[in-house]
C-alpha cells in the first residue's frame, strides 16, 4: 500500500502544480470578463481544494459537468485518469480478503479506483482448460470468474465501453464501441461509410441468442 500512496501522491502533486498554473491564467481571463472563465475559474479552484486534500482527480464530485470534462481534456491531469489495482494474492486468497486487499480497497475506495483480486498461479493453470473446466475449476474456488475476465470486465465498465458482435455463415467478429452510441456511429467502427448510408440495424440481445439457440430461434 505503501508504493501505491507513494505513487498517487506524486501524480496528485503533478496535477496541483499544472492546476495552479491554469488557476493563474483563468483568474486574468475572468478579471478581463471573458466568457465561461468565471465558471471554470470556480470549478478549478474547487478542484486544486480536492487534490490538496491529497485525494485524485477521478473521484472528485463534479467530474460529469461540461466544465470539468473540459479542463480535463485540456490539462489532462494525472490523477483523473481511471486506475485498476491488480492484487496478487495466494490461493487461499482468492475467497476471502485478507488484510493487504482489505487496505487497498479501502484506499482505492476514496480515489474511485478499482481493485481486482487474481492469483498468477491459478491464472496459468486456466490457460490449459476448457470454458467448461475453467468453470469447474473456479466454482471449486468459491469465486465466478478469473482475475483476467474481471480486468477486462473492470476495464470496460471504467472506460465506459461496450462489444457488440457481427455474424455471419463465414466469421464471428467483436466490435468495441462506446457506451451509448447509437446504431449509426456504432457502425462506422466497421466501415465510415455505414454510418453514412445506415438504414437500420437488425438486434439480438446476448440472453435471448443464447436461450433461443442462436439466429434463427431469436
Amino acid at each position: 500500500l505503501r508504493d501505491v500512496e507513494i505513487i498517487n501522491t506524486e501524480l496528485i502533486l503533478a496535477d496541483i502544480e499544472q492546476l495552479s498554473k491554469k488557476i493563474e491564467k483563468l483568474t486574468k481571463e475572468t478579471k478581463a470578463n471573458q466568457k465561461g472563465a468565471k465558471e471554470s475559474l470556480e470549478l478549478a479552484n474547487s478542484l486544486l481544494d480536492h487534490l490538496n486534500k491529497g485525494l485524485a482527480a477521478s473521484s472528485y464530485p463534479e467530474k460529469e459537468s461540461e466544465i470539468y470534462q473540459a479542463l480535463i481534456k485540456e490539462l489532462r491531469l494525472l490523477s483523473a485518469k481511471e486506475v485498476i489495482y491488480g492484487a496478487n494474492v495466494d490461493e487461499n486468497g482468492i475467497s476471502e480478503d485478507n488484510d493487504y486487499v482489505k487496505a487497498l480497497k479501502e484506499y482505492a475506495k476514496k480515489n474511485d479506483h478499482e481493485v481486482i483480486k487474481l492469483c498468477a498461479k491459478i491464472e496459468e493453470e486456466l490457460v490449459g482448460l476448457s470454458d467448461e473446466e475453467s468453470r469447474e475449476f473456479l466454482s471449486s474456488l468459491g469465486v465466478n470468474e478469473s482475475g483476467l475476465d474481471q480486468i477486462i470486465r473492470t476495464a470496460f465498465t471504467k472506460l465506459g465501453l461496450i462489444s457488440y458482435f457481427t455474424a455471419g455463415v463465414v466469421e464471428v467478429r467483436s466490435w468495441t464501441i462506446k457506451k451509448g452510441w447509437k446504431a449509426p456511429k456504432a457502425a462506422s467502427v466497421i466501415h465510415n461509410d455505414f454510418e453514412k448510408g445506415f438504414i437500420k440495424a437488425e438486434v439480438i440481445s446476448y440472453e435471448d441468442y443464447i436461450q433461443y439457440k442462436g439466429e434463427n430461434g431469436a
